[in-house]
């Protein structure tokens, strides 16, 4: 398999050198956040309840187990979210603990928090403590469907939102089909959506030196990116529904199958279908197929036609004979031919790290690559395997200045 890093590159701690960000979320929405943050060279510190730490540590199988006698097991849902973060634990209800949060809090750029509306405030954090304890905090609050509205409260989980953003009828073989897609993706959205907004905080606090709280949710990170789906009801008054693997408004654009297996084609413009149709022997002069939107009211009898074309072919002459033609296709990939793949290690989008348990892992990379002017690379190279329950507790409690339970720096009880 080719190294996760095939090619030597300059590289830098990331554009995010010197931010502090405290990590209080679990699941994956938060912590997605704030492993983009990390990603991006932010020391990022994850605040866990002792008793079992973020709840994706008991998610799953599969589960991975320490090799070599080494003691320890890890859930791979966990390891997805939480790289380049320190691990500390904290009982947010204990008055010692809740004070090195606050010391935390006093030191942070941002703060990061996806519980359910109104739990911060009453653990004693609400935004007016915040804002008393580190005018320059930047907070980033994720909740499921929003924090304020008559269903502000409800709790947030990633298939229920796809359901009730409408993604999930959007999804599957057809209308009586519906289906979620096959990763969290409003959980993800909700992590991006989040990061992007804290980076604009940032930017804006260089001029007002204040921060604010940034808030967003599953809700909102799904319907905003209904894009032209959401536009046909909202525009065009159309109620759009599931219908497989071809898109609602373009043809021919999807899956088609072929000799021993299938491919997928896009083509999106008049030049390509003239170009697509000389190829493969359709008539591009049939009134049936005479321009996109003609075609897509035809769309049944056109997938009928390109796939009798397409049955004299298997999966690889088809792709060689459609890149011929200059017509955008791919193969469908499970995700171990991903991950072999050369373009995606070409990418970075492997990643090997040292886990202070399970030894060398490898784990999907991050979407961001930085460049000078001249070329060079720049982006973050020594990225950390996501810790163990706990891992930094005596390594972030001597930063903060507290050994045994008393503050070094004050010479006083922590309470």
């Amino acid at each position: 398999m080719t190294p996760a890093h095939s090619a030597p590159r300059a590289g830098s701690a990331g554009p995010l050198e010197g931010t502090l960000v405290v990590d209080l979320s679990r699941a994956l929405a938060g912590p997605h956040a704030g492993m983009m943050l990390g990603d991006l060279g932010a020391r990022v510190i994850k605040v866990e309840n002792p008793n079992g730490g973020d709840d994706t540590r008991g998610w799953g199988p599969p589960f991975v187990d320490a090799p070599n006698g080494r003691e320890g097991r890890e859930s791979t849902y966990f390891l997805s979210c939480n790289r380049n973060k320190e691990s500390i634990t904290l009982d947010l209800k204990d008055g010692a603990d809740k004070e090195l949060l606050r010391e935390l809090v006093r030191r942070a750029d941002v703060l990061v928090e996806n519980f359910r509306p109104g739990t911060l405030d009453r653990l004693g954090f609400n935004p007016a403590t915040l804002e008393e304890l580190n005018p320059r905090l930047v907070v980033l609050s994720i909740s499921g469907f929003g924090h304020d509205g008559p269903e502000g409260q409800r709790a947030g989980y990633d298939q229920i939102a796809q359901g009730e953003a409408g993604l999930m009828s959007l999804t599957g073989s057809g209308p009586d089909d519906p289906q979620r897609v096959g990763v969290p993706i409003g959980d993800l959205l909700a992590g991006i959506h989040g990061a992007y907004g804290v980076l604009a905080a940032l930017l804006e606090r260089e001029t007002t030196g204040r921060g604010q709280v940034v808030r967003t949710s599953l809700l909102s990170s799904i319907v905003s990116v209904l894009a032209f789906q959401g536009t046909r009801w909202t525009v065009g008054g159309q109620v759009p529904a599931a219908q497989g693997n071809h898109h609602p408004s373009i043809a021919p654009y999807g899956l088609f199958r072929c000799a021993g297996g299938a491919v997928q084609i896009a083509v999106g413009s008049e030049g390509l279908w003239a170009r697509f149709a000389g190829a493969f022997g359709l008539d591009a002069a049939d009134p049936r197929w005479g321009d996109n939107a003609t075609r897509v009211q035809h769309r049944a009898e056109l997938v009928g036609a390109v796939e009798s074309a397409f049955a004299a072919f298997g999966p690889d002459e088809l792709l060689a004979k459609l890149g011929e033609a200059g017509v955008p296709a791919g193969r469908v990939r499970s995700l171990d031919e991903v991950f072999a793949w050369e373009q995606t290690r070409s990418q970075h989008l492997a990643l090997e790290l040292e886990h202070s348990s399970l030894g060398r892992i490898e784990v999907p990379g991050g979407p961001l690559r930085f460049f000078r002017p001249n070329g060079t690379e720049t982006t973050r190279l020594d990225h950390a395997a996501p810790p163990r329950l706990g891992e930094h507790d005596e390594s972030v409690r001597a930063w903060l200045g507290v050994v045994e339970g008393r503050s070094v720096l004050a010479g006083s009880e922590v309470r």
